[in-house]
Formats: structure tokens, C-alpha cells, sequence
């Protein structure tokens, strides 16, 4: 019930107004980005029509075979698939990711209530962290309907993930919350960079492209305050948390995208694909790329933090490779 897909802004397109609206100081954008989660919101159930036959999922339905943009689209296998195969698979894929991302909210979720309740009564962060808890809420409610709907056999994200995740963000969302967002910036920013592409493209699918264009309008706030919240509170650090940080950010950042654009096991075994395609499309110099691109614009925000030192230049040139 609030922005028309012609508002929405990219992450990086926020993070610039706000700059020059707020001039860096965060209890204005705290507040700023408050004002826009009740101007600019939106419902799962009633800004997506679910049950319009324009919105209607069909596993054979070519629409949803792969784009350009993915890796497995650009091997040779794949393109001599049936069809039908091609769009099962394409389908699979958005699934699945849609699967993992509302695993990955639900987690957030849970670690932004353990956050705001040490928050002292008058905390500025306190209306908008709860504003980002109920859209992630929506956002799993919406991610939850198209899995559902698609019928495909997606698992989401796997146990070991899931077993490293969960009491990593249950524990420091309490007594180390920085690592709660810069957590939200490892699953986020590397989603972010694929529905850009899709948004840029624009899906041939009415269903996929409404999803899209909600999540990034209000994902793209949820970015910026983590964003804010670090280069707000990295000054305050001493040399040895801050070199800490500085290594451990761009592990969290490979973490993040590996969950989000190379989450090929299950692809493989659903399909029988054969392991040189998967090491083809998802292992090669080209997806290597694709990674380093994913997470270009958090590397870069380090280096004006003042995370990008010797020790956290180091390890992203190392987890770069």
C-alpha cells in the first residue's frame, strides 16, 4: 500500500539521497528512513493479486527458464535441455532462492527482537528496527506464497548453514550487534545485486517481477541503517575489535553470497546435472567474477570505514581468488 514499481530506488540510490538529506547524521536518517516505511510499504497478500490468472504459476510455462545473467543459462547442457526442463529448472532456482531468503529473514527476525530489547526507551532505532522487523515479516510471507505455489521440492538453505547461522546471530544480537548487521548485509547486499538484474531486465513473469520490485524498494532501507549503524559505531571501536571486524566482514560477505548465488547442490541433485556443468557454471573464473561483483559495493564501503586496513584488504583479496 505504497510505492508503485516506478518509485523504486536501488540501495545505493538511497544511500546517496539520504547522505545529502540527513548530511551523516544518523538520528535523522534513523528518522528519515522511519518516514519512509510508513510512506513506501507494502503487504503481501494485498498489493500482489495472487489468484489473477495473469500471476498463475505453471512449472512448463517458458517464461521461467533461466536468464542471460545466470551462469547455468551460458553452458552447453542447459541449452540443450527440453524446454520444459529449462523452465522446470529456472523455476527451481527462484524458489529455492526465495526459499533461502525467507529462512534467512526469519533468522533476522529473531535477531533484531533480541536487539531492540536491550535498546534504552528513548533510542531513535528503536521505531525503525521494529519498521525493518515487520516488512521482513511481509517479505517472508510473500516468499512463503510463491514457494508454495511453485510446487517445487526446494530445501532453502542447508543444515550446516543453518546450524552456523542461527546461534552466531542468536548470541551477538544480543552482546555484539554489530555482527547482527553486518550479517543482514552479507544475505542482503548479494540479493540485492541479483534482483537488481532482474529489475533492470525486467522477468518475463508479471509474478516475479511485483516480488522483486517490493523487495528492493524496501530492502534497499534496510541496507542503508545497516550501513549507517556501522560507520556510526566503527570510530568507538579500539584497534584490536576493529582489525576483528575487518577480517571477519568479507568471510560473512562469502558466506552470504555463496548462500545466495551458488546454491547449486540442490539444483544438482533435483536434476541429475552433471557435477563438470555444475563446476562449469558455479565453480569457474566467470562465477568467480559474479561474486567479486556481488559484494564490490560493501568492499568499497569498508574502505571508507576504515575496514579495509592491511588484515581486512588482505583477507578480501584472499576470499577474492
Amino acid at each position: 500500500m505504497g510505492a508503485t514499481p516506478s518509485q523504486v530506488l536501488t540501495a545505493a540510490e538511497l544511500d546517496d539521497a539520504l547522505e545529502v538529506a540527513a548530511e551523516d547524521k544518523f538520528s535523522a536518517i534513523v528518522s528519515r528512513l522511519s518516514k519512509l516505511s510508513v510512506e513506501q510499504h507494502f503487504d503481501a497478500y494485498a498489493d500482489i493479486d495472487w489468484d489473477s490468472p495473469d500471476n498463475a504459476i505453471d512449472a512448463v510455462d517458458p517464461r521461467w527458464e533461466l536468464p542471460e545473467y545466470e551462469p547455468l543459462a551460458k553452458t552447453e547442457w542447459y541449452a540443450s535441455q527440453p524446454p520444459e526442463v529449462r523452465a522446470r529448472i529456472g523455476l527451481y532456482r527462484i524458489a529455492q532462492m526465495l526459499h533461502t531468503g525467507w529462512q534467512f529473514e526469519n533468522i533476522l527476525q529473531v535477531g533484531i527482537l533480541i536487539y531492540v530489547m536491550r535498546l534504552p526507551r528513548q533510542s531513535e532505532r528503536f521505531r525503525y528496527v521494529y519498521h525493518e522487523l515487520i516488512e521482513e515479516g511481509q517479505h517472508s510471507l510473500m516468499f512463503h506464497e510463491f514457494v508454495r505455489r511453485a510446487g517445487m521440492p526446494t530445501r532453502g538453505m542447508s543444515r550446516p548453514m543453518k546450524m552456523l547461522v542461527r546461534p552466531v546471530l542468536m548470541t551477538t544480537s544480543k552482546y555484539l550487534p554489530m555482527t547482527l548487521f553486518v550479517a543482514a548485509l552479507a544475505g542482503e547486499e548479494p540479493a540485492d545485486y541479483v534482483q537488481r538484474q532482474q529489475v533492470r531486465l525486467s522477468h518475463p513473469h508479471p509474478l516475479i517481477n511485483q516480488i522483486i520490485k517490493i523487495h528492493v524498494t524496501e530492502e534497499a532501507r534496510h541496507i542503508s541503517f545497516a550501513r549507517h549503524y556501522i560507520r556510526k559505531e566503527v570510530p568507538k571501536m579500539g584497534p584490536v575489535r576493529r582489525n576483528f571486524l575487518a577480517v571477519t566482514m568479507p568471510v560473512f560477505m562469502l558466506i552470504g553470497a555463496r548462500i545466495m548465488l551458488n546454491d547449486s547442490r540442490n539444483l544438482r541433485r533435483e536434476f541429475n546435472i552433471p557435477r563438470s556443468v555444475i563446476r562449469e557454471a558455479y565453480r569457474g573464473h566467470e562465477a568467480r567474477a559474479r561474486y567479486v561483483d556481488s559484494v564490490s559495493r560493501v568492499r568499497q564501503f569498508c574502505g571508507q570505514v576504515g575496514l579495509l586496513n592491511r588484515a581486512g584488504g588482505a583477507t578480501w583479496n584472499l576470499l577474492s581468488r
